[in-house]
């Protein structure tokens, strides 16, 4: 269905495996607890164990992905922030002092900045990747965002970036002023969502703003019709951006390494919408940490039946959504591998 004659996608496994599944339910359920009784943890450390093939799985060598890129639609007044800040904000964080270079300190994960397409040159760094596709997308009300072979590049620049990591978790985070634009735009096209709901108040718009986004994005949306038959690439190369692209294709690689995949908010859910209408089964290895304050955030979970483990009204970006999760995907697999059974303790069972 999709020319994906130039992009060779990683072969990712499903983790359905029943009598694995019912091994690790069973030793979930006869730990020192009723059942049921840690919730979502224990939905968790089942996941976890189908990931990695085991009735003890461990965590090892964490790795924060940031992917940052500029968007043409900028120019179109859709950030209450000017897109020079992105550039400013890779600066902060190769220097140590942005949001998630604390978390990432705080929880021991290591921190790389991928450049998938800052208007700007950027000096090199020990902890950057030089991946820039161009300086930004283009305008997406006036033409495509990239070509489909810069789509196309863009996944395969993601897929190498992960491969080239450590350890079996990833987190990823994108810094990109405008981003919630392609990221609604996707939302919209791949969901069927209208562009009213899809789109909310990113950096901060006001109301007036706000409608003025939303106006900018419809205008978008009528500029590229739906691709019949569908074609997520297509899709992707019209209406997105460099940092998701490349975040899709990071998601894909890590799936088909087997790695626990720790999802951040907005715009790296739609970087997983993209990955599973690539490859579906990449939603087993997907970790959704957190419900932001973005509008179509709501939307884009259920979407993809999705429960996420925090709800704290962020809207930062980054990847600290999926930080501040962190203790609890450790604490999942901590209760599964280190909790006594009712067996073992000598505690009888009702």
């Amino acid at each position: 269905m999709n020319d994906n004659t130039r992009l060779h996608l990683p072969a990712i496994e499903s983790t359905a495996d029943a009598p694995l599944q019912a091994r690790l339910q069973h030793k979930i359920d006869h730990k020192t607890k009723p059942q049921g009784a840690l919730g979502q943890l224990e939905t968790l450390a089942l996941q976890l164990g189908l990931i990695q093939r085991s009735e003890s799985p461990a965590l090892h060598g964490p790795q924060m992905v940031v992917f940052a890129a500029d968007h043409g639609i900028a120019a179109e007044g859709v950030s209450a922030y000017p897109q020079a800040v992105t550039v400013q904000m890779v600066g902060n964080m190769l220097a140590g002092g942005a949001a998630i270079n604390v978390l990432a300190r705080q929880h021991g994960f290591a921190l790389q900045v991928v450049d998938a397409g800052v208007a700007a040159k950027l000096p090199a760094h020990p902890q950057l990747q030089a991946r820039k596709i161009a300086m930004g997308t283009k305008n997406i009300c006036m033409e495509a965002a990239m070509s489909r072979l810069e789509a196309q590049a863009a996944l395969a620049a993601g897929m190498q970036a992960v491969a080239a990591l450590p350890g079996n978790v990833v987190a990823f985070g994108e810094m990109g002023i405008a981003n919630t634009s392609p990221a609604a735009l996707l939302l919209a096209r791949l969901t069927g969502a209208s562009i009213m709901d899809a789109t909310g108040r990113g950096t901060g718009l006001d109301d007036a703003q706000l409608r003025h986004k939303q106006a900018v994005l419809a205008r978008a949306l009528t500029r590229h019709p739906a691709t019949e038959p569908p074609d997520a690439v297509a899709e992707l190369a019209a209406l997105g951006g460099f940092e998701i692209a490349m975040m899709a294709g990071a998601m894909l690689q890590a799936a088909s390494e087997r790695r626990v995949v720790l999802v951040d908010g907005f715009i790296a859910g739609a970087a997983a919408l993209m990955a599973q209408a690539l490859a579906p089964a990449v939603r087993d290895y997907l970790v959704f940490c957190h419900r932001s304050a973005e509008t179509g955030h709501r939307l884009l979970l259920s979407h993809l039946e999705a429960r996420p483990l925090l709800e704290l009204d962020l809207r930062l970006g980054e990847g600290t959504g999926a930080l501040l999760a962190w203790p609890l995907v450790q604490s999942a697999a901590s209760f599964l591998n280190e909790m006594a059974s009712f067996e073992s303790a000598g505690v009888s069972e009702k």
